[in-house]
């Protein structure tokens, strides 16, 4: 079904968690949010997804997206550990897990829309207008998105700091 194989539906299953989770936490806490029950949820699903690209993978550009979001997930779990609860440890681990969920989106777009429906995809051609828009849509989405969540950040100090 939709030519994948079972590895295949080891890596889509394994990573499916994480889209709802995140769309959850950023609409919940504005962020993903790491020391949470969810926030352990999307790692484990994410490092699976991620993991398991390498296997599955038929372009060259998956090994640097899988690669990068494993960087992000370990930069954005891990830098409160390095930098304790400092300002801008919070601002990184944002930053770094909101760019691993954008890492997320990009290629489940792309191949939701050239498997389905099985058969007969939406998209045919990586080149596709639809596919370039949905992909363009993902990336203002981060951008306005990141915007906000750096913006809420630096209130959140000014007002922790009076």
């Amino acid at each position: 079904m939709f030519g994948i194989s079972p590895l295949g539906w080891i890596h889509t299953l394994g990573s499916l968690p994480a889209i709802p989770v995140a769309f959850y936490m950023f609409a919940r806490h504005g962020r993903i949010v790491p020391r949470s029950t969810l926030g352990a949820a999307y790692f484990v699903s994410m490092l699976i997804g991620a993991a398991t690209v390498f296997l599955v993978a038929h372009q060259p550009v998956s090994y640097g997206i899988g690669t990068l979001t494993i960087l992000l997930l370990l930069a954005g779990y891990g830098i409160e550990c390095i930098l304790g609860s400092a300002r801008i440890a919070r601002y990184i681990e944002t930053i770094c897990l909101s760019l691993s969920a954008f890492l997320l989106m990009v290629p489940t777009v792309s191949e939701t829309l050239r498997r389905v429906p099985d058969g007969h995809p939406l998209v045919t051609n990586l080149k596709s207008p639809l596919l370039l828009g949905a992909q363009g849509g993902l990336l203002a989405i981060l951008v306005v998105g990141l915007t906000a969540q750096i913006i809420y950040l630096a209130r959140q100090g000014k007002t922790a700091a009076n």
